[in-house]
Formats: C-alpha cells, structure tokens, sequence
C-alpha cells in the first residue's frame, strides 16, 4: 500500500510539473509576442521632406485672400517676394514649414486662421545614379560643375566605367544626351567638367564585364574575360591564353565577329609575328570576337 502511494504521489508531482513548465512556455511566448507587436506597427521609415532652395517655382494659395495668390522663384538669397507681404524666407523650408510661416504673418497682419497652400512646381535638384559612393537627388545652389556634384554623391566607385551621361531637358522638352570622358574630366578639362543645370540627371554606368574566345593552337584555350573600360587588343587576348604553341601560324590568325546589324560573321585576318615585332599596330577586340590560331 506505501508503494502504491508514493508512486500515486510521484504521478501527481510529474503532472504538477509538467503543467507549470506548460504554463512557464506559455508565459515566455507571450511576452515574446507582445515585445514583438509594437515593433510591427512602428513604421518602416519616415520620408525626408525636401526642403525649399533658391531658383524653385512655388505656387502659393491663400484661401481666404485670393489676391494673394500667386507663382513665384525663390530668389538667389533665398527669399520670395509675395504681394502685400513683401519678402519672406523660404530657403531651407519644407511646403509645409513656409505655410505655416505664411499663415502666422497674415493671422498677425491681415486676417485670423488664414489657409496657406504652397506647392513646388520646379525644384533645383539633381539626380546622380549608378556608380557612385551616395546615388539620390542633390540640390545645386549657383553655378555647379559635374566634379562637384560627384564630389557630394561620394565620388565614382571602382566599379565605374569611362564615362558618364548627363540626360538633359532642350527647350522643346525633349531630352538630350551628353556623354563624358572620365579621363578627361578626371584631368579637369573644361569642356568636360561642365556646369550642370536644373533637372539635370547624371547616370554613372557601371563597368562591363566583356568576354573574347581563344582557340586553336594556343596553351590555354578558352574564354577571355575582361572590363569594358580596360579594353583588351588582339596581342594581349592570346598571351592571356598562353600564348601560342609550336605548331602555331601566327602570320594568319583569324578574328571571327558577329556584324550588330546583320547578324553576319565577318571575318578578319592578321599578321600576329608582324604586331609582335611592332610592324603592325595591335588591333582592339570586341565583345564576343572568337579568335582561331590555325
């Protein structure tokens, strides 16, 4: 009869604590959930209001005074000159800032509770993507070059390639593209580091990664990998494979190419002995050109 009891109260105090571990799980998964909610209903991130510069088109509504109403460009030192009110700074202010800043000079002068609405119709920034260290829109004050707004976007990254396009507005709305060389503009030159003007968009492309193919009587056969930006010649893509072998005719080596328009092979025959005694002139190579060292 003992034994039977104490096993009796062995199972109880199992059970008594299998349940409290239950309710211990239960306990920290709870908690666990209810740390968790808060962060789910925080917002992913706050959008950063762009603020007002010199040269932006505003187009200003008083509601309540419809003679005040009116479009205008922020001047060079950042103000605007509003009818009645006269000049009111506005450099360095959200929309909704000079509203607020607009109502309080009519609630104090002309008239209680007025509604301003500002609207910017032209703003004085400039977009710089791509290869570089900060992409995003920047704002331009006065007379910019290009070195200073890749200055300000962090400047080129190593995966830039050799030149830079600037997608421009003509007068007739249309766009027009200018390209820079990054040498040259790296080198100051004037008609390179040009000075940007608003709604410019500078696209920084990224280097390209090229492949040429070596076959025939080299060491290495096979593809030839190289950056667009680097270039690689017809010299350099057969060391890079080696080399020729024994058996190689390097007096007639064939470079074969895809013609862009056609779709056709072309063919190109060229003296290797001849460039490597500096005879001939070495030739550049084009994305996807199989050479064959026959």
């Amino acid at each position: 009869m003992r034994k039977k009891s104490e096993m009796k109260f062995i199972s109880s105090c199992s059970r008594l604590a299998a349940v409290a571990m239950m309710l211990m799980v239960i306990l920290i998964f709870g908690q666990s959930l209810l740390a968790q909610q808060p962060e789910q209903n925080q917002p992913a991130g706050q959008v950063i209001e762009y603020k007002i510069g010199s040269k932006d088109l505003l187009e200003i509504k008083v509601y309540e005074l419809p003679e005040l109403n009116q479009t205008v460009r922020v001047a060079e030192d950042g103000t605007v000159s509003l009818a009645v009110i006269g000049k009111v700074q506005a450099s360095g202010l959200t929309a909704q800032e000079l509203e607020r800043k607009l109502a309080a000079i009519l609630d104090e002068k002309y008239t209680k509770n007025a509604h301003v609405t500002v609207i910017i119709r032209e703003h004085q920034k400039i977009a710089v993507i791509g290869a570089v260290g900060r992409p995003g829109l920047y704002e331009i004050a006065g007379q910019t070059s290009l070195l200073q707004i890749l200055s300000e976007a962090g400047g080129l990254t190593p995966q830039a390639g050799k030149e830079i396009h600037i997608m421009r507005q003509t007068e007739s709305g249309e766009k027009e593209r200018l390209i820079i060389n990054v040498d040259r503009l790296m080198k100051q030159s004037n008609d390179a580091n040009i000075i940007l003007q608003p709604k410019d968009e500078i696209i920084v492309p990224f280097d390209q990664q090229l492949t040429v193919y070596v076959y025939g009587e080299v060491k290495n056969p096979g593809a030839i990998q190289f950056m667009e930006s680097k270039k690689i010649t017809l010299l350099q893509a057969v060391a890079q494979a080696g080399g020729l072998t024994e058996w190689a005719n390097g007096v007639q080596v064939l470079v074969k190419r895809k013609d862009p328009q056609t779709g056709k092979d072309l063919n190109y025959w060229y003296n290797l002995k001849k460039i490597i005694n500096g005879s001939k002139p070495d030739v550049y190579l084009q994305d996807g050109d199989v050479v064959v060292v026959h």
